[in-house]
This record gives structure tokens, sequence and C-alpha cells, in this order.
């Protein structure tokens, strides 16, 4: 009889990730925003980053671990691990500056090399890195190592242009959100590469939505608007979750898979039953 076990982490049968619309980057950027915000509360509201840390780490390997034992895009559980590293991302940038001691154009360089690293062993891999073509174990890796290097970096650049830089957090964030508007403009107007203008956009989201969830929750003394950090978190929290619970029911973010892929997919379908 033939085998139906799959493996801890088993093989994609469709894509791993969403569908690219409007409310993707919604979520996205509010995802930057309470991860920011709710890092910051664990650092600083409980009083321990040693605890912080065990706390955000847990929360990523949880999250890891269902993402990865999906077979097929899941919204809870792609948007649960693309939260938990937008928090856990926030902690390990932070404690690069806070505890090694490096400076913020220094944490905003080695993030900038390790997601062109990542970049580059990826291409090199599977020549593509367009999103919808998520549908192997090996190119979902390549994308979260991408995600991952892209909220460090983001944290990392809008502490630097916030701080160092004295723009402040809201001038920051409007930076930003101009910032992002050029790729969307040159994929619109330019004809500019569809690949490389989602890249591009997805690098700035993190900066944008770290810089307006640090103005709105830190003191006035550092030209914050002092709502804190534990309500930004709890707030933002639940607005993604409101959010992504209608993806959960609608369906409508899932990838039409192409005709390609579709063989493929049956291909590796009947290569599972048949172990």
């Amino acid at each position: 009889m033939p085998s139906h076990r799959r493996g801890f982490f088993p093989e994609p049968v469709a894509a791993k990730v969403p569908e690219i619309t409007f409310l993707f980057w919604v979520i996205k950027i509010l995802t930057t925003a309470g991860g920011e915000a709710t890092s910051d509360y664990l650092a600083l509201d409980l009083g321990s980053r040693l605890e912080a840390g065990c706390i955000e780490a847990g929360i990523f390997v949880v999250a890891l671990v269902w993402q990865f034992r999906t077979r097929r895009y899941v919204a809870v559980a792609y948007w649960l691990l693309a939260y938990a590293i937008a928090i856990f991302g926030t902690g390990v940038a932070d404690a690069m500056h806070l505890f090694i001691g490096i400076p913020y154009a220094g944490t905003t360089a080695f993030w900038a090399v390790v997601l062109a690293v990542v970049f580059w062993l990826w291409y090199r891999s599977e020549r593509t890195l367009s999103i919808h073509s998520i549908y192997t174990q090996r190119r979902e890796i390549y994308y979260w190592c991408v995600v991952f290097a892209t909220f460090a970096l983001g944290t990392a650049l809008g502490d630097l242009v916030a701080t160092p830089l004295h723009l402040g957090y809201l001038a920051s964030g409007i930076l930003f959100f101009v910032v992002i508007l050029i790729p969307a403009a040159a994929w619109s107007w330019f004809r500019l590469n569809a690949v490389v203008a989602f890249w591009f956009a997805y690098v700035v989201t993190r900066p944008l939505g770290a810089s307006f969830a640090d103005y709105f929750s830190k003191p006035h003394s550092i030209s914050g608007a002092n709502f804190g950090d534990g309500p930004v978190a709890l707030i933002t929290t639940i607005i993604v979750a409101i959010l992504v619970g209608y993806l959960a029911v609608t369906r409508n973010d899932i990838q039409r898979p192409a005709e390609k892929e579709q063989g493929r997919i049956a291909t590796v379908s009947d290569d599972v039953v048949g172990r």
C-alpha cells in the first residue's frame, strides 16, 4: 500500500505566499508597525531584554514551524510568521545596536549586505526572485530569509534616519511614504520590472511602518505622540487580526496557479501519494 507520510516539513503542493493585492500592502505595513511597537513593548515595558528576546524567539519558532508545516498558502499561518519576523527582526536589529554597540549606519549596511547576498544566492539557485514561484520548499526558505533581512534592514534604516540624522519619526514616516511611491510609479508608468518593483516596495514598507509606529508610541521628548508602545501594539494587532480573518474567510488572496505550475503540482502530489 502507498505511504501517505509527508515528513515533518512536507513539500508544498501550491504557492505558499499570497497574491499581491492592495490589502496585502495594507497588512504588510501594519505588521511592520505592530512588530516595532510589540518588540519595544516587550523589551522596554517588561523590564528585561533577555526575557523579551526569549518571548520573541518563541513566537518566531512557533510561527515558523506552522508555516512550513502547511502545504499551501494559509492566511493565518503566513501572516503570523510575517508578524513574528517583524517582532523578532526588530529585536535582533536593536540588540546589535544596544548590546554590541554597532551604530545605526553600521547595522543598516550589515543588513543591506545580508539582503543582497540572500537575493544573489536565491537567484543563482532558482533563476527567479518572483513571489509567484514560491511553490517549493527551497524557494520558500529563500523567501523567508529575504523577509527577515528586510525587516532587520528596515528597522536599522528607520532608526538611522529618525535619530542620528535627526529627521524625527513623523518626518521619517512621510519620507518613506514618498519613497515607496517610486516603485509603484515606475512600474505603472515606466514599465519597471515587476519583481524589482515588488522587492523595492517590500523593503521600504518596514521603515515606513516602523517610523509611524514609533511616532505614535514614543514620548514627546524624542518627537513622538506619546501613546505608548503597548496601546499601539495592541491596536495594530487587532486590526491585523481582523484583516487576516477577512482574508481567511474570503480566500480572495490565493494565487491562481499557471498552467505550468498546475502540472508541476500534480506531479508532486502523485509522487507524495506514491511514497
